[in-house]
């Protein structure tokens, strides 16, 4: 949206509004090849880095995983149910749990999971460094000669892909049983057919998109609330 500032004509409004996000977008992509630098450095895992690293990946993923579990469960029973009802009344049952699958594993599940992650984690985590950075603490950090995003940005950034990782592949597990059940019941009847099923939906291709998609997913929920909380 291009900002209204009083006395700018609207071709100096455009300039000013692009120069933010192009400002905005390197940031990000900078503090992404930061982080990416830190994480293969061995010299990153220091003793305080390790217990504040360990710290975060128990906080930002443990206590989630029960809840977001649920969750997940209930909304893939929910859309097996309506899919498959519809499908029924159309006469197109042969396509439902193909349908079923390509929609809640591949799109939905690993997007809400990023949203879940990002609501749950980075988002406040953000806010948290954006407060150090106004009360002074980053400063304070630097003059002690220690890095403030090597000890406090990057095990945040590193708890939040993980969680966001480890959230999407659970959920996906989680999906893909509650859609076996919803159509096929508590039996092992439908197995094979089911197996095949999912050989067909996620070859080599499909299966490295959705990884890169979810990877990506993961650095974004990670880095852009983090970059917002570094800088003014």
């Amino acid at each position: 949206m291009i900002s209204r500032l009083p006395g700018l004509s609207l071709p100096e409004r455009v300039w000013n509004t692009a120069r933010r996000w192009a400002v905005a977008w390197w940031r990000i992509l900078y503090l992404g090849a930061v982080v990416l630098v830190l994480v293969l450095s061995p010299s990153s895992y220091g003793k305080g880095t390790r217990r504040a690293l360990a710290l975060h990946l128990y906080l930002d993923t443990a206590p989630v995983l029960l809840g977001f579990t649920v969750l997940a469960a209930l909304i893939s029973l929910v859309l097996t149910r309506i899919v498959v009802v519809t499908a029924i009344s159309y006469g197109l049952t042969q396509y439902a749990l193909e349908m079923l699958i390509r929609v809640l594993v591949l799109e939905l599940i690993p997007l809400t999971a990023a949203l879940f992650v990002a609501l749950r984690c980075t988002i406040p985590h953000g806010a948290d460094l954006a407060a150090m950075r106004r009360d002074g603490t980053l400063d304070a950090l630097r003059r002690q000669g220690i890095d403030p995003v090597g000890r406090e940005l990057l095990p945040r950034v590193v708890a939040g892909v993980f969680a966001c990782i480890t959230l999407a592949a659970l959920s996906c597990v989680v999906a893909l049983v509650m859609a076996y059940l919803g159509v096929y019941g508590f039996n092992l009847a439908g197995l094979p057919s089911y197996t095949r099923m999912f050989g067909h939906v996620f070859s080599p291709a499909v299966t490295l998109v959705f990884a890169i998609k979810t990877l990506l997913s993961s650095l974004a929920v990670a880095l852009i609330p983090m970059t917002a909380g570094m800088y003014d």
